[in-house]
């Protein structure tokens, strides 16, 4: 145990090679969605095998708050509304950005009076775009305190409908987030995007809707979007896929060691964009090959990669961790909205890559890596890494460490955001 006022602090293994198999975790993408779906949907719904994880069970404490009823039976969660909905509440949202996104819209269609709050992190998070579009669309949201940022106070049963404009540069949570709520509006909405980052992440709230009966309407290139009040219907079975976001890493974990890992449980026709992470270790030197018992991944000649993350951003951290130990200089862009995370993602990764002795540029949209440890040693002096408080951060500093002797990360436990099995699959694989 920890003592109080002291971080925990976890020594990373260096030395070992990563192989053999583990079943990735549920995705985390999805269980939000499915989540949200069911307080739009108010209907007794079961999800099977949603993911258990810090952010997921922010969204069930959100839920309990609005007076369902929640009960997990094995590998499923049973979800109840409520008999007598509250007209009032207040939800602390913690650092989950996208909880707090989808019920700023969601919270629009149920009636009552809601404040949303959450971290002192959070609060610096931007909402504007997001109230913008769907003050424009009738909604009531007031900013109890500074104008654009958290908390909110959100009147239910405003969302009236029309046209509305958005901006969804930041974040595709945004357009995910209206086209949902929009189902339960007044009459029907168009959104018009004006810019949209991680445009797969809509794809795969495009998929949750049609699990759900919903079609949304899109004009050829994508950026208008009908969606009409319809009636949410319970689908059959509702099963969350595994995670591409979390096999990542024991992917990139048998790159860096010399290793072999297969990864089990994702489907092979995902709409998740983290999926194309996979086709960027290809083009890195990796062997990538599926089989029947997963996606098999091990590394060929490593080298040095240009790509542009602005589709898949959570997989920057990843790529910057294997990039020291590639073949050249790594150049990572088109990430600008990384800044605006659970932490500067941009900022951590380089500040942390170079406290452990990595070379690394900072640019306004990315990272520039040189593949240092590609032919060398890398030092072997103790260094403890702050994570910033960032899941991701931590996870990917991790990888560094098999490779990089004396890495420990300070706080390990805030894999449990996404990823609360973290360490026990590293492990694993590590022997």
């Amino acid at each position: 145990m920890t003592a109080p006022g002291r971080r925990a602090v976890r020594p990373v293994p260096a030395g070992r090679i990563a192989r053999g198999a583990i079943v990735v975790p549920p995705s985390k993408s999805v269980s939000h969605r499915y989540h949200n779906l069911a307080l739009l949907l108010r209907q007794p719904l079961v999800v099977e095998r949603p993911l258990d994880a810090e952010d997921i069970r922010l969204f069930r404490a959100a839920l309990e708050t609005l007076g369902f009823h929640l009960e997990a039976r094995g590998d499923a969660l049973e979800i109840a509304p409520p008999e007598q909905p509250p007209r009032a509440a207040e939800i602390h949202c913690g650092n989950a950005g996208t909880l707090y996104r989808f019920l700023t819209a969601s919270l629009t269609v149920v009636p009552g009076t809601w404040r949303l709050d959450g971290s002192a992190r959070l609060r610096q998070r931007p909402i504007a775009p997001l109230v913008d579009a769907l003050r424009a669309l009738g909604a009531r949201i007031r900013y109890v305190e500074a104008e654009g940022r958290a908390p909110l106070e959100i009147a239910g049963g405003t969302l009236a409908g029309g046209e509305t404009t958005l901006d969804a540069a930041e974040s595709s949570q945004y357009a995910s987030a209206v086209i949902m709520a929009a189902t339960c509006a007044a009459r029907r909405i168009r959104v018009r995007l004006r810019a949209l980052v991680s445009s797969p992440y809509l794809e795969i709230t495009l998929q949750a809707l049609r699990d759900f009966g919903v079609e949304v309407e899109r004009d050829a290139v994508g950026t208008v979007l009908d969606v009409e009040p319809a009636k949410l219907r319970p689908p059959a079975r509702l099963v969350v896929e595994g995670d591409y976001s979390a096999a990542t890493y024991p992917a990139v974990a048998a790159l860096i060691t010399g290793g072999r890992v297969t990864l089990a449980g994702l489907r092979a026709d995902s709409p998740q964009g983290d999926r194309a992470f996979f086709r960027l270790l290809e083009a890195a030197g990796a062997r990538v090959v599926g089989s029947a018992a997963g996606i098999e991944v091990w590394p060929g000649s490593l080298r040095a990669i240009r790509a542009d993350f602005r589709d898949m951003p959570d997989q920057v951290p990843t790529l910057a961790a294997l990039a020291p130990f590639l073949r050249g200089t790594t150049e990572i862009t088109g990430a600008a909205h990384l800044r605006i995370k659970e932490s500067d993602r941009l900022a951590a990764m380089a500040s942390e890559l170079g406290r452990a002795g990595a070379s690394v540029r900072e640019l306004a949209n990315g990272l520039v890596i040189e593949g240092s440890w590609y032919d060398r040693e890398p030092p072997s002096d103790p260094v403890v890494i702050d994570p910033h408080d960032d899941h991701r951060i931590a996870m990917s500093m991790a990888l560094v460490g098999l490779r990089r002797p004396g890495v420990s990360i300070a706080d390990p436990d805030v894999v449990g955001k996404s990823y609360p099995n973290f360490w026990r699959d590293l492990s694993t694989l590590m022997g």
